[in-house]
């Protein structure tokens, strides 16, 4: 691995000169380092596939020059434009349908693509010399921290996937800044599936025989007793909840309960248009994080690749989905890889409005 400080005079000429190669450039960015390669070059993108291990099929973003530049590879609708001219250069990655013009790979399974024009000077200019998008995925090894420097970056990477980089463009030790906001503009409003700095938030089951709740607060109660119920389970492995119900039946009263329980101050809403939320929680000394998902305007499963929730899959998180009917095979699978504990909630309305029956088990 050759290391080159971000000062150096021939910088750019050197860093273009690997990536035609079919080289491995790790580059600082305004969030994090990030891994670069041809994004056009299926030997190069198989070099970071080798190098960032467990992707199991997820995406790739690309980082580009300019908008002009991001036309040749992907369609853009007035939402995608809007948003380029509004926010990029900057922390935000933009999907849209994809012109198929990069590596196998690189796309998502749908034939989406994320594109980023990063807010660093010194990025643009040698996207502007080479000509073509590089990759822009973050430098760090699957499951292991964003490297804001060359220590953190050798600290958790093996022996074998530091030969696999050809440049380490080195500016120091970045800020440390949140990820990318990612918005999806496939469909006609913005769709924000991982909330960044930027941008504001839009085998065979048994069942509990059930109960009959009759107001939100008591929907609310059965909550925070099946938290309580399973308490001991959470130390030592994740708490799935998969809220299965008509619209307005009570999950999200049902996840407000989970947030009582854990002491939450935060109002719990639907994250209906940010797909996901998080909470950090503290009870009695325990802290974990509760994450919020409503799968409802998901289009396609693959969507689920972006959230990267086999990283929130750890003992002492709860996991709570609404909708979960609609995406229950992945995250199963996900969960049951993750030896969760899972509850399945399956709710209905009642002989009246306030009314709600209630049944629940694995």
């Amino acid at each position: 691995m050759r290391i080159l400080k971000s000062t150096q005079k021939n910088i750019i000429s050197q860093a273009v000169k690997i990536l035609k190669a079919g080289g491995l450039v790790i580059y600082p960015t305004e969030t994090c380092y990030g891994a670069g390669v041809d994004a056009t070059n299926p030997v190069a993108v198989n070099k970071i596939l080798a190098y960032k291990t467990f992707r199991q099929g997820k995406p790739m973003s690309i980082a580009v020059a300019d908008i002009k530049m991001a036309a040749k590879y992907v369609k853009l609708n007035p939402t995608a434009k809007n948003l380029y001219q509004k926010f990029l250069p900057g922390p935000l990655t933009v999907i849209s349908a994809g012109k198929h013009q990069v590596a196998p790979g690189v796309e998502s399974s749908t034939g989406t693509l994320g594109i980023r024009i990063p807010n660093y000077s010194l990025i643009l200019k040698i996207l502007k010399s080479f000509g073509k998008p590089i990759t822009a995925t973050s430098a760090n090894v699957s499951y292991k921290p964003r490297p804001y420097s060359i220590k953190q970056l050798l600290k958790y990477t093996s022996q074998k996937q530091q030969t696999l980089i050809d440049l380490f463009i080195d500016a120091g030790t970045l800020p440390k800044r949140p990820a990318s906001t990612i918005v999806d503009t496939t469909l006609d409003d913005p769709l924000i599936l991982r909330q960044g700095k930027l941008l504001p938030p839009r085998g065979e089951r048994s069942y509990h025989p059930g109960v009959v709740t009759h107001s939100p607060q008591e929907t609310s109660q059965l909550a925070q007793t099946l938290m309580l119920k399973h308490w001991n389970n959470l130390q030592k492995q994740p708490l799935l909840f998969l809220l299965i119900g008509d619209l307005g039946s009570g999950k999200t009263q049902f996840a407000k309960g989970i947030g009582k329980f854990l002491k939450l101050t935060a109002n719990i809403n639907s994250p209906t248009y940010t797909i996901v939320k998080e909470y950090d929680y503290d009870r009695h000394q325990i802290k974990g994080k509760f994450i919020h998902l409503d799968t409802w305007r998901l289009q396609h499963l693959a969507e689920l690749d972006m959230l990267n929730l086999q990283a929130h899959f750890k003992p002492k998180n709860i996991i709570a989905v609404e909708w979960a009917d609609r995406t229950v095979d992945p995250i199963l699978k996900i969960s049951r890889a993750a030896r969760a504990k899972i509850i399945t909630v399956k709710i209905s309305v009642g002989s009246s409005p306030t009314q709600r029956r209630i049944t629940f088990g694995r």
